[in-house]
């Protein structure tokens, strides 16, 4: 019986790495969110580590250079917040329209949001590039961190557009089920990262010394041939057989998109906003703080995107089963994407608690930057343990198309509770930087309570798109 089951679990292994067509509507649950999981975790497992090798090297530079990442780390977050949020748009309408059996209809919404993105990609981009360094400056950084960091910061907004088209068209994939197909994409994207960012950064071999510049420059090379590949396999091999047709505006299936985008970008830019004034904050208790925070939160980046992709498989299996009439079968996937997510989070968690000034050492060893990335990190590793079916929850309302209940909790947890509870504790209770991150903590438990209690009403079964 054991070795059968091993047998399956193999088998299930292969066709999600291998991507091949399923149907996520029938069958067992638990296989449908593995076979979708497998490969969203392997995407975001090499995002994170690309984030984690990035700081380890721009950390050789001096934290200036990783204070200049972590504050320009800002406008790229408010960039993601954007694409994700799109990308949350499309996966839910290619996904009800692929569970539906109407194929036609999810490329064509694949199409719509490509445009989109294009379209605030190069406004976003334009913007970044006018006024890198009097975004630094807003976000007070000291001079030496803007004059180090304007380059850095020109390149990395001043491409938005590759930011979006690489998020949005992955999102797409998802919703369609091809989970491996942007597992792919992003495995390339952030392997090129990887190869490319110590020899521009330090010039080895033929290439120039950039220093913080090269990094951007990485990036940049790295996902720009990740939408290459995008695009190749649109045209050429994905179910989503995306056509020029395809990318002219269509005011019905546009005006959806923006409907239930608007509200998800909405929905991540709130955090987002939050999180640039957690930073703002911090930039008061000095450049070591910003740093501090900076790599632990790219350490609880690493950790913690794999459960994204849990989150990203429960929302397929959600937008899908409600195309088919199915929102029984939706709601089990989603509490048992959450159920597998708290299994993986048990063992990061204990390491944030119990070794975090071990995890800080790895990457800088002066020791204020070490004592507030530890405070983080411990803080963080108390949040885990509900966060796993809070994150599932909250992206299973995406999944449905429902983008403005998340909106509102976003909204509540992190300005009616986040920053006023980081004042508080930082500025009247005394507890200065470790204020702004036991706020954090609180912050994130609340979040993953509300979601589960409202996600068990089961309003979102209804939710038309």
């Amino acid at each position: 019986m054991a070795r059968t089951t091993l047998t399956q679990i193999r088998r299930d292994l292969v066709a999600a790495l291998r991507g091949d067509e399923q149907d996520f509507t029938t069958g067992s649950i638990s296989r449908g969110v593995l076979i979708l999981a497998v490969p969203m975790m392997l995407e975001l497992v090499f995002e994170s580590v690309f984030a984690v090798v990035d700081v380890f090297f721009v950390a050789r530079l001096g934290a200036e250079a990783v204070a200049a990442v972590g504050v320009t780390e800002v406008f790229v977050i408010l960039i993601f917040a954007g694409s994700v949020g799109l990308g949350a748009g499309a996966t839910a309408m290619v996904a009800r329209r692929t569970g539906e059996g109407d194929h036609a209809a999810a490329t064509l919404a694949a199409g719509q949001a490509i445009f989109l993105g294009v379209i605030c990609g190069c406004i976003t981009g334009v913007v970044g590039v006018m006024l890198a360094p009097k975004l630094l400056g807003w976000m007070g950084a000291s001079d030496e961190v803007i004059a180090i960091g304007t380059p850095y910061t020109t390149v990395m907004l001043g491409t938005s557009v590759v930011i979006y088209l690489l998020f949005v068209i992955n999102a797409a994939f998802r919703g369609a089920g091809e989970a491996a197909v942007a597992m792919k994409v992003l495995t390339v994207a952030n392997l090129i990262n990887i190869v490319l960012d110590p020899c521009l950064i330090f010039g080895l071999g033929p290439f120039p010394e950039l220093g913080l510049e090269g990094a951007a420059w990485a990036t940049v090379i790295g996902r720009g041939t990740g939408v290459a590949f995008q695009i190749w396999i649109l045209v050429r091999s994905s179910r989503l057989h995306v056509e020029l047709r395809h990318l002219v505006p269509d005011p019905k299936v546009l005006g959806r998109l923006a409907r239930v985008s608007s509200a998800a970008v909405v929905q991540y830019l709130l955090p987002t906003g939050s999180w640039i004034a957690i930073i703002r904050l911090l930039a008061v208790f000095g450049d070591a703080a910003i740093a501090g925070y900076t790599i632990a939160w790219r350490i609880g980046v690493f950790v913690y995107l794999p459960a994204w992709g849990l989150s990203n498989a429960a929302a397929t299996m959600v937008g899908q089963n409600l195309g088919a009439k199915k929102p029984d079968r939706a709601e089990r996937a989603v509490w048992f994407a959450g159920r597998t997510a708290l299994v993986y989070l048990t063992i990061p968690a204990l390491a944030f608690l119990f070794i975090p000034e071990t995890l800080m050492r790895f990457f800088n060893t002066e020791a204020s930057v070490v004592a507030i990335g530890a405070t983080l990190l411990f803080v963080w590793g108390l949040a885990l343990f509900p966060s796993s079916h809070g994150l599932v929850a909250l992206q299973g309302f995406n999944g449905a198309g429902d983008t403005t209940t998340p909106m509102i909790i976003n909204g509540v947890v992190y300005w009616l509770c986040q920053i006023p509870i980081a004042v508080l504790l930082a500025f009247v209770v005394g507890l200065d930087e470790r204020g702004v991150l036991y706020a954090v903590g609180i912050a994130e438990t609340t979040l993953a309570i509300i979601s589960i209690v409202l996600f068990r009403r089961g309003r979102w079964k209804t939710k038309m798109i």
